[in-house]
């Protein structure tokens, strides 16, 4: 199979420059990034994909049984980076691809020399220790609101994990995100997502780790940055004077500078 074909790979920047891979979260595809992969292929080579299911994908490849797992995301990551035979790749994580990143450095430390993670939640459901923004009950109703009606769901959702109410154009687009991805695959990745628990993972990242979090998300909340950030030995924590999940949307001038910055202070 052409696995460049069938993630919808896009290379833009100079080759030889150091590679940037943006990944997008649940629901969403590679356009989430075009107001920050402009300026950062300026100076860096930018690889941007979908992963199958999601975008422009193709769909004859997706499986339940692959794709119900966050390993089988990582492995379209690592794959990609097989296909276009890439080193020293700083993953660049939205959401749930945070954690996809930490489990593809895991497979292929060869690929990979940083992760910037943005809006990570390594586990949504609160527990006796931990707070990830969600009980057990409140997932249990999101997942079964998103099986039941899942036009309806991302209608509702969309514009609360964007926030920015004075920007509703930015909850539009997610919504429009949302409702574009295949309702079956849709809910095979939700489940994925809400129900993962990559805790564990976390204090094996072994490669210089930025930490972005938003001043206010509803889906990853600030506890849950600090929690990665004290977790991943020697990460970065920056908390971006922003509202709302996505941040390479509402706040993308901001979310550029921070991931360049801390590219540019690689060894």
């Amino acid at each position: 199979m052409d696995i460049l074909r069938r993630n919808n790979v896009k290379v833009t920047g100079s080759p030889g420059n150091p590679v940037v891979m943006p990944a997008h979260g649940f629901g969403c595809d590679q356009n989430m990034w075009r107001l920050v992969a402009p300026a950062l292929a300026e100076e860096f080579q930018v690889v941007l994909f979908d992963y199958v299911g999601s975008g422009g994908s193709d769909p004859s490849a997706w499986s339940a049984e692959r794709y119900g797992s966050l390993d089988g995301y990582a492995r379209d990551v690592v794959e990609v980076c097989e296909a276009l035979d890439l080193r020293d790749v700083a993953f660049v994580g939205h959401s749930v691809s945070a954690m996809i990143g930490v489990r593809a450095a895991a497979t292929a430390p060869e690929r990979f020399s940083s992760l910037v993670m943005v809006g990570p939640s390594p586990c949504y459901i609160d527990d006796d220790t931990y707070r990830g923004g969600f009980s057990a009950e409140d997932i249990d109703e999101l997942l079964e609101s998103l099986e039941s009606n899942y036009l309806g769901w991302s209608a509702t959702m969309a514009p609360v994990i964007m926030a920015n109410p004075e920007r509703p154009e930015l909850g539009e687009e997610l919504t429009n995100s949302f409702c574009a991805t295949d309702p079956a695959i849709a809910r095979v990745f939700a489940r994925t997502t809400f129900l993962s628990d990559s805790r564990a993972d976390l204090k094996s990242v072994d490669v210089p780790t930025l930490v972005l979090e938003c001043a206010q998300d509803v889906i990853a909340p600030r506890e849950v940055g600090g929690y990665v950030h004290a977790a991943v030995p020697g990460s970065r924590l920056i908390t971006l004077d922003a509202t709302g999940h996505c941040p390479q949307l509402s706040a993308p001038e901001a979310t550029t500078s921070a991931i360049r910055a801390f590219l540019r202070e690689l060894p």
